[in-house]
């Protein structure tokens, strides 16, 4: 099952399930989807649940948020999450501190989804990682997930959940197939909000990422594993609330750690996970930590300066074998 075809299967069971459920957003509904998520729930449901709206960030996450305010399940879709920053009055302002501020009166049960981060030859202002942004929010759940399991369980979790929920795809994965469980196709599938998945069980170096960069984590420990280095990969799912505990219990076992991200450098997720470990694990680091992360510039439209602003598998391959003093660092050239 492919990526598309999961998130498509969690809108449908969900929609089904409770009919308090709706879809909004630009084309989701009589061009089924920018990404062909939403392919046939308008047919199903009808355009009282599957709602096409005009190009107006803000207008659209604003009626989404009052709708959620009277009861209802809004899930509002962005063409790409760099477009979320037109709406991000409402999202944090609206929906993020109502909770709070009403003394646990209002709950605001919303869902925002779309593709997050890079993609390809799209330019700075649609290839923006956004997990940093709003994983810093208060009253905000944010989940990136990676495989067609963590997209069915995760979007499944956040439509359930009664608190706002970010959930960040990867335009890249859509296509993408990976094997599912039949466990992660019956109807009632979900997974846990804040908790992490060890995709790979490793003894020397840990190395933790979310969406699309698992993947490249995973083919960097096959390189890895062929030098003799045993890396344990960590796919965080769940950028907000973040899984420390499953993070500290690998690196008190390897005592080395990588973090990778797509997003800016500076005041990263891997800062976050970075400060996670020095706090509790520390006395258990035999290295200083590697952060593999996005250029610190805004993302090159030419796509060979494209390629070296993203995290390729090298940089992990590279980043794990200075943890384990396996290569020299590189002489600074002026």
């Amino acid at each position: 099952m492919n990526v598309r075809d999961a998130l498509n299967s969690a809108l449908d069971e969900e929609m089904s399930a409770d009919p308090k459920v709706f879809l909004m957003g630009e084309e989701v509904g009589e061009y089924q989807g920018a990404y062909k998520v939403s392919k046939g729930l308008l047919e199903k449901y009808g355009p009282e649940r599957v709602l096409d709206t005009p190009i107006t960030e803000a207008g659209f996450t604003g009626i989404g948020v009052g709708a959620a305010y009277y009861g209802l399940k809004p899930v509002v879709e962005f063409m790409t999450f760099n477009f979320s920053m037109q709406a991000i009055d409402h999202i944090i302002n609206s929906a993020a501190k109502s909770n709070y501020m009403s003394a646990g009166q209002i709950s605001v049960p919303i869902v925002f989804r779309g593709p997050n981060g890079a993609a390809a030859g799209v330019g700075a202002q649609h290839s923006q990682c956004y997990a940093a942004w709003y994983g810093s929010c208060p009253g905000l759940k944010v989940l990136s997930p990676y495989s067609s399991e963590d997209a069915r369980g995760l979007l499944k979790a956040a439509i359930r959940d009664p608190d706002p929920v970010i959930f960040l795809e990867n335009e890249l994965l859509y296509g993408e197939s990976f094997p599912v469980s039949a466990e992660a196709l019956d109807s009632s599938f979900c997974l846990p909000i804040g908790k992490a998945k060890i995709e790979r069980e490793g003894r020397d170096v840990t190395i933790t990422a979310f969406s699309k960069m698992v993947g490249l984590a995973l083919k960097a420990a096959d390189i890895l594993a062929k030098d003799g280095i045993s890396a344990e990969i960590i796919n965080l799912r769940s950028i907000r609330p973040l899984d420390t505990p499953t993070i500290n219990a690998s690196v008190r076992k390897t005592n080395r750690l990588v973090t990778v991200e797509e997003g800016f450098p500076q005041h990263g997720v891997g800062a976050e996970i970075c400060m996670a470990v020095v706090e509790e694990s520390f006395g258990y680091l035999d290295a200083p930590v590697e952060r593999i992360a996005g250029a610190d510039v805004p993302m090159p439209y030419a796509a060979n300066l494209e390629r070296m602003a993203v995290p390729q598998i090298e940089d992990i391959v590279r980043a794990a074998k200075r943890a384990c003093y396996r290569s020299t660092a590189m002489a600074a050239t002026a």
